[in-house]
């Protein structure tokens, strides 16, 4: 017998892999790749957790799907930012359910608890989400399940309810004792998981489509990292602010941006491939003020490694500011 288990590498998805997994169940972890999960690379924290729990790790990359089908355009519409969380939630395990067959595997578990996210594990969230998803009864939610309705594999005695729990409410008192008993170590602490969750990402995407609609995958990466311009013709400015921003805007390759080098130490900007002089020139300035520069110099400054632009800092950042978007 063989479940697939929607994995997050947080503690509640831990667990309920490890209580289907006590049942001698095999369980494949299934991390679903939106794009959409952080700035960090959290590949080697998802393969350590399932180290610990003597599990499979496969990783499926639905970016591409997720921005044209859901990300836009949600049945059940948004929470607090730009997060459609039953609609994505729905998807992962129409997702999940569409692999079964081809892994072997006879139903789905995840680590979702009743009541502790206030838009997608609410009572009515939850099926709406198995509604959504047309997953019937093939969804098994572990750490809730005595809450809910008996399952496919609960009546067919594949898992014996009896060693499933009852958790509700965001309390994560006996999460955490029973990750202590069980032995798991360095579990992500919930919630943050998904940059459509925070208000200043959630607002970044705004703006981004308010000037450009054609909204792709490689412009997730866009707005992860760095400080974020919008000059005054329209042009996109991102400059690094630290050495991780700047070797990640370093590796983006994006058709719709264009590199802007420094001939000094300072950030790895980026601006729109369309720029006009105008831009181009205020967006030179604007990144040879975040260098270690002098306001007494002259720096060359190239942009697509064509155009040259030679001018000085401004004399300070506060002149910036006028054409900050969310810049941090």
């Amino acid at each position: 017998m063989k479940a697939i288990s929607l994995f997050s590498g947080g503690l509640d998805s831990c667990i309920a892999i490890k209580l289907i997994k006590e049942q001698g169940i095999e369980v494949i972890a299934m991390h679903i790749d939106t794009g959409f999960g952080g700035t960090k690379d959290n590949t080697a924290h998802l393969q350590n957790m399932c180290d610990q729990l003597g599990v499979e790790l496969r990783v499926v990359d639905i970016k591409e799907q997720f921005v044209r089908d859901i990300l836009f355009d949600p049945k059940y519409g948004y929470g607090k930012n730009f997060n459609p969380c039953i609609d994505c939630h729905a998807n992962m395990f129409r997702v999940a359910k569409g692999l079964m067959q081809q892994w072997g595997a006879s139903f789905l578990i995840s680590g979702e608890v009743m009541g502790q996210r206030p838009m997608s594990q609410r009572a009515d969230a939850m099926k709406q989400v198995i509604d959504l998803a047309q997953t019937d009864e093939l969804l098994l939610r572990p750490l809730s399940a005595k809450l809910l309705a008996p399952t496919l594999p609960e009546k067919e005695g594949w898992v014996d309810r009896e060693k499933l729990l009852d958790i509700q409410g965001r309390n994560r008192e006996v999460q955490m004792r029973m990750a202590e008993e069980m032995g798991l170590k360095d579990y992500e602490s919930p919630g943050g998981g998904c940059l459509l969750t925070d208000e200043n990402f959630s607002n970044k995407i705004r703006e981004f489509i308010a000037h450009d609609d054609a909204f792709g995958i490689e412009d997730i990466a866009v707005l992860k990292y760095g400080r974020h311009f919008r000059l005054p013709n329209g042009a996109k400015l991102i400059v690094g602010r630290h050495k991780e921003d700047n070797e990640a805007i370093e590796r983006i390759n994006n058709p719709k941006f264009v590199t802007l080098r420094l001939p000094i130490a300072g950030p790895y900007s980026l601006i729109s491939s369309d720029a006009s002089h105008e831009d181009k020139t205020l967006a030179s300035k604007i990144a040879i003020t975040y260098a270690k520069s002098s306001v007494d110099e002259e720096y060359e400054i190239v942009i697509n490694g064509k155009e040259r632009f030679n001018l000085s800092p401004f004399e300070s950042k506060a002149e910036i500011a006028p054409y900050f978007f969310n810049a941090q």
